[in-house]
């Protein structure tokens, strides 16, 4: 048994190492990553993997979908083609967490709250990767007004329609993964995951920090544009785009995890 996990904990980190060697995760992202995937493995051995397999499978290759037509997006988002250890922390630390707690005091609780933490960073990737190829302007989630492709707080026909299949996916596998899980309970979780994403596009509508580009007046996430530094527009000091995703997760799964303790 030791010896089979061995090889497991060997093989998260060769899958970890191959991300950083194709410059989907920088150094610092592998590292978390297989920091992430060990500690998921500790709680729910290959089917806690396999889960976070379809997660990271799915979000990687719809971030490289048609990145050539996402070149004018990318100059708004703070991202990069690298995760590092703060994304990967961000999207995967309460899944990780979830599985130590449910090592610890294997309550089923924190089963769902596992399923869920991916759920929903599964469906915010969806919707932001797929969500701008919309052919129509999204419309900011407070006005309703049509803004540009990758604005903080904008949603979409097609980003919320990404949304909602990103979160199903994960229920969808975890039922096929955990036999205790039942129909409803993945339900719930396909639905809670959708909801973390609402939470995302309120939290970056309302409190993620902006700038201002004062060469080219662009909004954007990034703290340099064009050569210069950019100004401070709105939002709460360190409330990157990093910290709205973990905020949301976070909010996700502890109200989703709280409703299914009282049930």
């Amino acid at each position: 048994m030791l010896i089979n996990s061995f090889l497991i904990y060997v093989i998260i980190c060769f899958v970890s190492f191959i991300g950083y060697v194709l410059r989907v995760l920088s150094r610092s992202g592998a590292i978390m990553a297989a920091a992430v995937g060990i500690s998921i493995y500790i709680g729910f051995e290959l089917k806690g993997l396999l889960l976070l397999g379809v997660f990271f499978g799915t979000s990687t290759f719809f971030s490289q979908y048609k990145k050539v037509k996402k070149k004018i997006v990318e100059e708004k988002v703070a991202k990069h083609n690298q995760r590092d250890y703060v994304q990967v922390a961000a999207n995967g630390g309460v899944a990780a967490l979830s599985a130590l707690l449910f090592f610890n005091f294997e309550s089923h609780v924190f089963l769902i709250m596992f399923a869920i933490s991916l759920a929903a960073a599964n469906a915010d990737t969806w919707a932001s990767e797929i969500g701008v190829l919309s052919k129509t302007k999204p419309v900011f989630i407070l006005t309703l007004k049509q803004v540009d492709p990758g604005t903080s707080g904008a949603i979409s026909i097609l980003g919320t329609a990404a949304s909602i299949g990103g979160s199903f996916i994960i229920a969808a596998t975890a039922f096929y993964a955990f036999s205790e899980l039942s129909i409803i309970e993945c339900l719930l979780i396909s639905m809670f995951g959708f909801l973390g994403n609402l939470i995302d596009t309120f939290l970056g509508a309302t409190i993620q920090l902006r700038y201002r580009c004062s060469v080219c007046h662009l909004q954007t996430e990034k703290e340099q544009h064009c050569g210069v530094p950019t100004a401070y527009e709105k939002g709460w000091k360190y409330c990157n785009n990093d910290a709205v995703n973990l905020l949301s997760i976070i909010f996700a799964t502890t109200f989703g995890g709280w409703l299914f303790y009282l049930m």
